[in-house]
């Protein structure tokens, strides 16, 4: 790749910077020659001939400055700054591997060194947002493909006249599934995108939250008696917070279903609501499978999916959802799992509207 930008012009000889040079002389001599002859008594006719040629080693010394200037440029800024167009022209066609190599040393630093220590780290987060986007457009793509389908196959089947009318029925609950999956995998991805470019922003009321969790856990009913959990729920009464209600509905109810989701039959299912001091604390404990701590450090991640024998059942942006709106309130949310155990998703605001700390 040519080091040379086809925009840029460079010379060595720069008339506005000549033209400040040549005034910065001019003025330098005038008054050295005003002090200088004020004490003599020089003839005019000897100032007449002297004046061309002092104009003209005015004129020599600007130019001589100049040139000299534009090499000290081209050494020490124009190098630097080119090594900087170079990454940047990288960058904009799409290579985000691009970096440049600091001028001085730590102890050295000037603000060009500066300029360069902020473009690396701009092009790393660039690379990490360039492959989290990939993985993203994949991850989609497969997770739209699956309920496509298996509403394609199952609309073909539709289509045959000898089918009998209890596996055109069974074809189109299936199909009715998928669709309902799908229009589940296209609102999360809409609510997810519209979170993480703050497009919504929380409407804080005071309301009652140990209702709402009673609301959520009664919505979650016919799924826990037909996995036929043991319940148990530690809920105190009249618990107050200031939040937004709406928002925090998606993280109860996430939680819930991935209690009930990954609880085994006949396990158990515990929701406990607690104030502490200012804070409040919600735990929602199922006895199923658990996780990995190497699954648990990846589990609040878009599509990721750490038992893949339920992947069936979700799309992986759920506990996504979760965290970023657990964020954007200003709570914190903890899991406590291990395999064949179970897991204890913990979360705690505050119930005055603050930023937990």
């Amino acid at each position: 790749m040519s080091g040379k930008d086809r925009r840029v012009r460079r010379s060595l000889f720069s008339l506005s910077s000549f033209l400040f040079f040549f005034l910065m002389a001019s003025f330098v001599v005038t008054c050295c020659f005003l002090v200088f002859l004020s004490g003599f008594d020089i003839p005019t006719e000897v100032l007449q001939q002297r004046a061309p040629r002092t104009f003209f080693n005015v004129i020599f010394l600007g130019a001589l400055c100049s040139v000299v200037d534009n090499m000290r440029r081209r050494l020490t800024l124009q190098r630097p700054v080119r090594r900087i167009l170079q990454a940047a022209r990288r960058i904009r066609q799409g290579d985000f591997s691009a970096r440049i190599e600091p001028i001085h040393g730590a102890g050295s630093m000037n603000e060009l060194d500066v300029i360069i220590e902020d473009f690396n780290h701009m092009a790393e987060e660039l690379a990490s947002i360039e492959t989290l986007r990939a993985d993203f457009v994949s991850n989609v793509s497969h997770e739209l493909k699956t309920p496509l389908a298996v509403i394609q196959n199952y609309a073909t089947l539709l289509q045959a006249p000898e089918l009998p009318e209890a596996q055109r029925l069974e074809c189109a609950r299936a199909a009715s599934a998928a669709a309902r999956r799908l229009s589940d995998l296209v609102g999360n991805i809409l609510r997810l995108n519209r979170l993480e470019n703050q497009q919504i922003y929380p409407e804080a009321r005071c309301y009652n939250l140990s209702e709402q969790l009673r609301q959520c856990l009664l919505g979650f009913e016919a799924a826990w008696e037909e996995k036929q959990l043991e319940l148990e729920v530690r809920i105190e009464d009249d618990v107050m917070i200031c939040a937004d209600e709406e928002l925090l509905s998606l993280v109860w109810n996430n939680l819930l279903s991935n209690a009930v989701k990954f609880n085994d039959v006949g396990g158990q299912l515990i929701v406990q609501l607690a104030r502490q001091d200012s804070f409040v604390e919600v735990r929602v404990t199922d006895s199923g499978c658990g996780m990995s701590p190497e699954v648990g450090r990846h589990i609040f991640e878009k599509f990721y999916q750490g038992d893949p024998s339920h992947a069936t059942q979700g799309n992986g942006l759920g506990l996504a959802l979760v965290k970023r709106v657990v964020d954007i309130i200003g709570g914190e949310i903890a899991v406590q799992s291990a395999q064949g155990v179970g897991s204890r998703f913990i979360v705690r605001l505050c119930a005055e509207g603050r930023s937990a700390e």
